[in-house]
């Protein structure tokens, strides 16, 4: 099947949604999924020709990729909230406490509302008004609910999200605090993620990651395109993604395979590694026992940004993990707070649970010599820490209590660190 005319403005080198399955091609409407196969549709881009100097001479936000992504070019001023060009942060003090060489972390916590979601909600958001919808809705762990939340309420679009009742009390209260609707549900994400389609396909609401979900995931191209222009244009030797959907760590990799391609950077070889907790780990699970699909489970885990138990792009993760040699791991509940802590006390950066698994997991690499500490490393970190207290609550308390005494001071002060 070939792609139709599409009715609404050109999207760019855009050109159609594509079967990542059969390759089938469809117009860039509101389509998720292939009618030949069922297979998932991706954006497609003809040829194009962009330089360094377009890129840097564009907006200090995402919006300077703005010809790599399936977005009406020369908008003018988008009404949203426009993030991305976050820090990316040498960690030599956490390379040094891990035996590493070279360790970058890329910390999206930045963001509007703090979480790498912003970057593919504002791309979601411009489809969604492009298409004419009133309304944006999406199932979400509680970063994307913030996201949704807040920029339909900067662009002036109603919200609806759908999000698991047991989330973060924090996650509940900011994204409740931009007064859209808030829906939470009896039951893990898989079960919002359900109901979402089927509402869906009975509502004319824009579903970020269910109807709009190609234009979406393109998104987080940004972060890899940022990674290369911020080290000098330039490929690292291996990243580090955090995985629930396995969306982010497959569109970081597209997007070092576009820039490669459009020759904005040398070819470099690098390897993609993945990160998961243990309590939700269907991904890792199906890559250390050399299976192509991935089997559900049922989530329990603290890094609940984290915990999808049927991940939708799962064997697409696994594709792009084995194609670099790479590898994807997991981690524990407590490895997962130690690794929060330890990027804490060596950089300063308070990562959300999601962050803990990507700093656990790459020590857990280097110590099973599945990574090299030779090699320039960017970890992903995609949230602030501060929507998951709750996680390092118990261990992140006063160092002792005593009274307004210079003596009572003296006799509990050690001059360690606790």
């Amino acid at each position: 099947m070939t792609a139709q005319t599409a009715t609404s403005p050109a999207l760019g080198a855009a050109y159609a949604l594509k079967c990542r399955e059969c390759a089938a091609e469809y117009p860039l409407d509101a389509s998720y999924a292939c009618l030949e196969c069922f297979g998932p549709l991706e954006v497609a881009y003809e040829p194009t020709v962009v330089t360094r100097e377009q890129i840097e001479a564009g907006p200090w936000s995402m919006w300077r990729y703005e010809s790599l992504l399936p977005v009406v070019p020369g908008a003018g001023s988008r009404p949203g909230l426009q993030p991305g060009l976050t820090k990316l942060v040498k960690a030599d003090n956490l390379a040094a406490a891990l035996g590493a060489r070279s360790v970058w972390v890329k910390d999206d916590s930045g963001n509007p509302t703090h979480s790498f979601k912003d970057r593919v909600v504002a791309v979601a958001l411009e489809n969604a008004r492009r298409l004419g919808y009133d309304t944006i809705a999406c199932a979400s762990t509680g970063n994307l609910a913030n996201a949704v939340a807040a920029a339909a309420a900067r662009a002036g679009l109603k919200s609806v999200v759908f999000v698991p009742s047991n989330l973060e009390a924090g996650k509940i209260v900011t994204t409740a605090v931009y007064k859209g609707t808030l829906v939470a549900i009896e039951g893990n994400y898989d079960d919002v993620n359900r109901l979402c389609s089927e509402i869906a396909a009975n509502r004319h609401w824009g579903f970020v990651n269910v109807n709009l979900r190609p234009y979406y995931a393109e998104g987080s191209k940004t972060v890899g395109f940022e990674i290369a222009e911020q080290l000098g244009w330039r490929l690292p030797d291996a990243y580090v993604s955090p995985v629930a959907s396995g969306s982010l760590l497959t569109k970081v990799d597209k997007a070092f395979r576009e820039l490669t391609k459009l020759g904005l950077v040398d070819e470099h070889e690098y390897q993609v590694f993945g990160a998961q907790a243990t309590g939700c780990s269907p991904v890792s699970r199906a890559f250390q026992d050399g299976l192509d699909i991935i089997r559900p489970v049922k989530p329990d885990t603290i890094a609940k940004s984290l915990a999808i138990g049927n991940p939708a792009d799962g064997p697409y993760a696994i594709d792009a993990v084995r194609r670099t040699n790479g590898a994807i791991a997991d981690v524990s509940d407590e490895e997962v707070v130690e690794g929060i802590e330890l990027l804490a006390r060596t950089e300063g950066i308070f990562a959300e649970t999601a962050g803990g698994v990507v700093v656990a997991t790459y020590r857990k690499l280097l110590k099973e010599g599945l990574i090299d500490p030779g090699a320039e490393v960017v970890l992903l970190n995609t949230g602030d820490g501060l929507k998951t207290l709750d996680a390092v609550a118990p261990t992140s308390q006063p160092t002792f209590t005593i009274s307004p005494s210079y003596d009572d001071f003296e006799n509990n002060y050690t001059g360690e660190n606790a």
